[in-house]
C-alpha cells in the first residue's frame, strides 16, 4: 500500500477547506478518492464540523437506536460483497460494499442504509474499474458486525449472534433483499412447446443466489422458509453453490417485495 506524507496531506486539506471537491484533489495530488474522503473526514472531526464525530455512538456499546430495517438489509449486503479492513497507520476500520456501476438504484440503497445505521459518520464512494466501493470508517463496525474475521468468509464460520437473528427474523424481507442484490439476481428463462402443431416460445423467471460459503447459504434459505418461498438448492460437485426460487407462486413473492436490480 502507497503511503502519503505528511506534506501531501496538508496539501490535500488546504484544497479542501478552500473548496475544492475530494475527487479534484485526489486527481491534482495523485491520491485515492477514498484517501482524501478519510482526510477530509477526520480533518472536520478533529475541527468539530462533524456531528457526533468526537464520539460517535454504537447500538451495541451504548444503546442507541438502531433502524433494524436499513441494518437487515445492510448486512445481507456485507455477508455477499462486503468486507471490513483496517490499514495501516489508520486508526479506524473501513466497512466496503463493492457495487457494479450497472445497479446505480442498488449503489443509492447501499449509502442510503449505510447513513441510516452510522448517523454520526461519513460515507464516501471509491471508483473501480466497472464498481464503485461504497465505504464508511466507523470503530464500532466489528461490534455491528462480528462476522468479521481473517480470510475468505467461505473459509470459515459464519453464523448470526442471537441479537442479529432477532433483527432477521423481524426484518426478513430486507435481509433477503440485501442478500439478492449483493449474490442474487432475478433473470428470465424460456422455453418453447410444441402446441395444435405450432412451436411457441414460453418465458419464466425465476430468482437465483450464489455463494461459495454454505453458511451464508443456509442464512439465505432459513430466512426464505421463514417468509414461505420454496427454494431448491443445486451443487457445484458434492458442494451446495446456488439456491433458485422458481416455482410461480414464490417468484411472486419475491417480486412483490425483491424484485430486479436496478
Amino acid at each position: 500500500m502507497q503511503m502519503h506524507g505528511t506534506e501531501v496531506r496538508q496539501k490535500a486539506l488546504t484544497l479542501l477547506r478552500n473548496g475544492s471537491k475530494n475527487a479534484d484533489v485526489a486527481r491534482a495530488l495523485n491520491v485515492p478518492l477514498g484517501t482524501v474522503s478519510y482526510w477530509r473526514h477526520m480533518d472536520r472531526a478533529k475541527r468539530g464540523e462533524c456531528p457526533g464525530a468526537h464520539n460517535p455512538k454504537c447500538p451495541r456499546c451504548d444503546g442507541r437506536e438502531l433502524d433494524e430495517a436499513a441494518y437487515a438489509y445492510l448486512l445481507g449486503l456485507y455477508l455477499g460483497d462486503g468486507h471490513i479492513i483496517q490499514y495501516s497507520g489508520h486508526r479506524v476500520p473501513s466497512l466496503m460494499i463493492t457495487c457494479a456501476n450497472d445497479w446505480p438504484g442498488l449503489m443509492d440503497d447501499c449509502e442510503k442504509a449505510m447513513r441510516t445505521v452510522f448517523p454520526d459518520n461519513s460515507v464516501c464512494r471509491v471508483r473501480r474499474t466497472g464498481c464503485q466501493n461504497v465505504k464508511i470508517y466507523s470503530k464500532h463496525l466489528w461490534c455491528m458486525f462480528p462476522q468479521h474475521g481473517p480470510g475468505k468468509k467461505h473459509e470459515r464460520l459464519i453464523e448470526l449472534e442471537p441479537w442479529q437473528e432477532d433483527i432477521v427474523e423481524e426484518h426478513p424481507w430486507e435481509f433477503i433483499r440485501g442478500l439478492i442484490h449483493s449474490d442474487g439476481c432475478r433473470i428470465t428463462n424460456w422455453t418453447t412447446r410444441l402446441v395444435g402443431g405450432e412451436r411457441k416460445r414460453y418465458e419464466y423467471p425465476r430468482y437465483f443466489f450464489t455463494n461459495k460459503s454454505q453458511d451464508i447459504l443456509g442464512l439465505f434459505a432459513d430466512t426464505l422458509d421463514i417468509v414461505g418461498v420454496e427454494w431448491t438448492m443445486t451443487r457445484r460437485g458434492k458442494d451446495p453453490f446456488n439456491i433458485t426460487v422458481a416455482r410461480r407462486d414464490s417468484v411472486a413473492l419475491m417480486d412483490a417485495h425483491i424484485g430486479p436490480k436496478y
